[in-house]
C-alpha cells in the first residue's frame, strides 16, 4: 500500500502540475482528471487500510492530525458514491461538500503529505547525508527549472540554460537572472518562483520531516537524528516543536513584512490593489529569503522607490537581517526568552528559587550577535564614507544614511539593488566583494563562508597570537574539530573563488575583468548582486555559475565529507611532526 499511494501521490502532483502549466487539449485535460481520479481511489483505499489494520502505528502526538486528513479523504467520497441531491439539507454544506475546489485539494495535500513521507522515509535507510542534502536541491533545480518554462508561467519564450539558471539561483536563494523577472514570468511563474524560493530557503529536508513527522509520526529514528542535525536542536523530543516553529516562525515574518510592504507602497506606485499585494508578499518572501528576486521593473532601484519616505528599504533591512541570522540563533533565542518569563512569573507567585543554566546563551548565539552587529556598523559607516559623494550623491542626508544601512545588509546575500552598483567606487566594491564573501549566520537564508566560521578563525588567531593553548571565547572553549571545519571552509572558498574565477574569465574574455570577478564571487556565495553583465553571458558560463550557485548552498565542505564518509581513520598513529610556520 505504500509503494501504491507513493506512486499515486507522485502521478497526482505531475497531473495538477500540467494542468495548472499548459494549455492543454480537451483529451489531455480528460485523461489528466481521469489519473487524478484513480489516485483519489487510492487514497481512500490507503485510508481505509490504515484505519483498519494500521491505526495503532499512528504515534499520540499525531494521530489527530493524520486523522483530520483521512476523515477529508473519506469525506471527499461523498461526492463519488451519492449524486448531488437537488433539494440538500445546508446549501452551504453542499456547496463545499461537492466543489471541485475542495476535493482536488484534499486530494493534493494528501498526495503532498504521502510524498514527503516517501521521501523522509529514505532517511531511514541510512542514506548518506551529505548524499541526500545534494540530491534533495538538485531535484528541485531540475524540476523548477521546466515548470518555469511552461507556456502559463512565462510571458516571453524562455530558454532552458536561462531557466535552469533562474531555477537554480531560486532555490539556492541567490537572486542573480538573466532575464527581466518582472516582464518574463506571469504571476504563475512568480508563484512557481516564490515556491522555489521558500524551499531552498528553509532547506528541503526541512519541508519534508515537517510534514512526514506532524502528519504521519512514522519517520525512524536514524532519520529523526539526521534532521535533529539540520534544524540544530538537542533532543529528540523537541525536533518536531522545532520544526513547527521554524515554520511557523518563517511564515509569521515574511507575513508581517508583506502587510508593512503593502502600507509602505499603497497607492504610490500606480499599481491596481492585486499587483499592490503580489509585490508586497513576493518582495517580503525574497527579502526574507535573501534570495533578492524582484517583479517590479529596475527592482529596488526603481525610482518611485528611491525617491518615496524610504521606509520600504528600512522593512527590506529588518527583513534581510531577521532571515541572515540563523535558525539556531532563533531557536536559541526563543528559549532564553521562555526561561525569562517563566521566571518573571514564578517571581510574581513568589515561587522557590530554581537552577538554571550557567549559559542560557548558545556560544553560536553571541558569536553571530557580536559579529553581525560589528559587521553592520562597520560596513555601514564605510559605506556612507566611500559613496556619500559618489552614488548617494543629491540624496538627503536621511536617504543617505537609509541607503547606506540597506547596502551594508545588501551583500551579505540579499542581493537587492537601490542603487546600481556598476557606479560604485572600487574601494566599495572591494568592501561589498569581503562582505559577499562572510554572509551571514551558519544555517540561515544567507550564503557566504558565515560569521560563525570567520569568528571561530579569528578567535582561534587571537589564542595563538596571545600565546593560549586552548581556544577560549565568552568563558568557553571551541572543540578543536570545529576550529579544523572553519579553517577548511576558508580554505575550500579561496580555491574555490580562484578556480571558478578562472574559469569564467577564460570563458568570456570579452567582458570587463571586474565585472566577471564580482559575478563569480556573487555566485559562489549566493549573493545576486551583479555589475550588470549576466544577461551578456555565454550558456557555457550560466551553466559554470549554475554549479557555483549549488556548491555555495549545499557547502562544498558538505559534499566533499559526504564523498569520502565511508572513509575510515586508521589504525595506526603516526609520530608527529612540526612544520615551520612564520
Amino acid at each position: 500500500m505504500d509503494i501504491l499511494t507513493f506512486f499515486a501521490s507522485s502521478l497526482t502532483l505531475l497531473a495538477m502540475i500540467v494542468l495548472a502549466g499548459y494549455e492543454n487539449s480537451e483529451k489531455t485535460s480528460l485523461f489528466l482528471y481521469k489519473v487524478i481520479r484513480l489516485s483519489h481511489i487510492a487514497f481512500i483505499i490507503n485510508v481505509i487500510y490504515n484505519i483498519t489494520f494500521a491505526l495503532k502505528h499512528s504515534s499520540g502526538r499525531t494521530r489527530r492530525f493524520r486523522c483530520i486528513i483521512d476523515i477529508l479523504m473519506i469525506i471527499t467520497l461523498l461526492p463519488l458514491v451519492y449524486p448531488h441531491p437537488e433539494h440538500p439539507w445546508i446549501p452551504l454544506l453542499e456547496q463545499i461538500l461537492y466543489s471541485p475546489w475542495f476535493n482536488y485539494s484534499v486530494v493534493v495535500i494528501y498526495a503532498l503529505v504521502i510524498f514527503c513521507t516517501g521521501i523522509i522515509s529514505v532517511l531511514g535507510r541510512r542514506t548518506n547525508p551529505s548524499v541526500i542534502l545534494g540530491s534533495s536541491f538538485l531535484f528541485f533545480i531540475i524540476l523548477g527549472s521546466f515548470l518555469l518554462m511552461m507556456p502559463r508561467c512565462t510571458q516571453i519564450e524562455l530558454s532552458y540554460v536561462d531557466s535552469l539558471f533562474v531555477s537554480t539561483s531560486a532555490v539556492s536563494i541567490t537572486g542573480l537572472s538573466p532575464v527581466d523577472i518582472s516582464s518574463t514570468f506571469t504571476p504563475l511563474g512568480l508563484l512557481v518562483l516564490a515556491l522555489l524560493i521558500q524551499i531552498g530557503g528553509l532547506g528541503v529536508l526541512t519541508f519534508t520531516s515537517f510534514f512526514a513527522m506532524f502528519f504521519s509520526g512514522n519517520a525512524s529514528i536514524y532519520s529523526q537524528i539526521m534532521v535533529r542535525d539540520i534544524v540544530y536542536t538537542r533532543t529528540m523530543n523537541n525536533l518536531l516543536p522545532t520544526l513547527l516553529y521554524i515554520l511557523v516562525f518563517t511564515l509569521s515574518i515574511e507575513l508581517i513584512g508583506a502587510a508593512s510592504i503593502f502600507l509602505c507602497i499603497h497607492d504610490t506606485m500606480d499599481m491596481d490593489l492585486g499587483d499592490e499585494l503580489i509585490f508586497s508578499a513576493f518582495h517580503s518572501l525574497t527579502a526574507f529569503m535573501n534570495a533578492g528576486f524582484s517583479n517590479l521593473e529596475g527592482g529596488l532601484s526603481n525610482p518611485r522607490l528611491l525617491h518615496s519616505d524610504q521606509s520600504v528599504y528600512i522593512v527590506a533591512s529588518l527583513l534581510i537581517l531577521a532571515g541572515g541570522i540563523g535558525f539556531p540563533i532563533l531557536v536559541n533565542l526563543k528559549n532564553v526568552t521562555g526561561r525569562y518569563i517563566r521566571r518573571f512569573i514564578r517571581y510574581l507567585r513568589h515561587d522557590r528559587f530554581r537552577p538554571e543554566p550557567t549559559h542560557l546563551y548558545d556560544i553560536n548565539t553571541k558569536i553571530v550577535l557580536w559579529g553581525t552587529l560589528i559587521l553592520f556598523t562597520i560596513s555601514s559607516l564605510l559605506f556612507f564614507i566611500f559613496e556619500h559623494n559618489n552614488a548617494l550623491k543629491g540624496m538627503s542626508l536621511y536617504e543617505q544614511i537609509v541607503q547606506s544601512v540597506f547596502n551594508s545588509f545588501v551583500p551579505r546575500s540579499s542581493g537587492f539593488a537601490s542603487v546600481s552598483p556598476a557606479g560604485f567606487h572600487n574601494v566599495t566594491l572591494i568592501m561589498m566583494t569581503v562582505l559577499m564573501w562572510i554572509g551571514g549566520a551558519s544555517q540561515s537564508t544567507a550564503g557566504g563562508v558565515k560569521v560563525n566560521t570567520l569568528g571561530a578563525v579569528l578567535i582561534n588567531l587571537r589564542s595563538i597570537i596571545m600565546g593560549r593553548r586552548d581556544v577560549v571565547a565568552f568563558r568557553r572553549s571551541i572543540s578543536i574539530n570545529s576550529i579544523r571545519r572553519a579553517n577548511a571552509v576558508i580554505t575550500l572558498s579561496i580555491l574555490s573563488v580562484v578556480i571558478y574565477s578562472l574559469v569564467v574569465v577564460s570563458l568570456e574574455p570579452e567582458l570587463p575583468l571586474k565585472s566577471l570577478l564580482y559575478e563569480t564571487v556573487s555566485a559562489l556565495f549566493t549573493v545576486g548582486s551583479s555589475l550588470g553583465v549576466t544577461d551578456q553571458l555565454g550558456d557555457g558560463t550560466k551553466i559554470v555559475l549554475c554549479t557555483a550557485m549549488f556548491f555555495g548552498r549545499v557547502g562544498l565542505l558538505s559534499l566533499l565529507m559526504g564523498i569520502a564518509y565511508s572513509v575510515k581513520n586508521p589504525q595506526v598513529r603516526y609520530p608527529a611532526g612540526d612544520i615551520i610556520v612564520n
